[in-house]
């Protein structure tokens, strides 16, 4: 059985070991013993991508569009087929409900997709 003490680590090595886990990668890409070896291309910094107020409105604008152009789907694709399969035969009736019923889940998770997962 081990004791306690073997299975203590002194801050030290926890601070030594997780040194390169929390450096960043371009850190250690532009470190001296690399840059020696590779000339530098661009003096420049890099840029971080920035979307403006104006974009993320745009985007947000299309999302319910779609949404709303995804829920008007649900109605008509319904009543559409609801109608024709309803009116050929009284045994279809069924058919048209469930097929009507799952057209119109499909196009809602579509909406719901638009809406929450772009």
């Amino acid at each position: 059985m081990q004791t306690t003490g073997a299975l203590l680590i002194s801050p030290a090595l926890i601070c030594c070991c997780t040194r390169g886990l929390v450096r960043p990668v371009s850190a250690s890409l532009n470190s001296p013993e690399n840059s020696s070896k590779q000339p530098s291309y661009s003096s420049s910094p890099l840029q971080e991508f920035q979307t403006s107020v104006v974009s993320r409105d745009i985007d947000t604008a299309a999302k319910f569009i779609g949404a709303g152009a995804a829920t008007v789907g649900v109605a008509g694709s319904g009543a559409g087929i609801g109608t024709v399969f309803g009116s050929l035969i009284i045994g279809f009736q069924l058919f048209s409900f469930a097929l009507s019923e799952a057209m119109g889940l499909f196009y809602l998770m579509v909406a719901f997709l638009i809406l929450f997962a772009m």
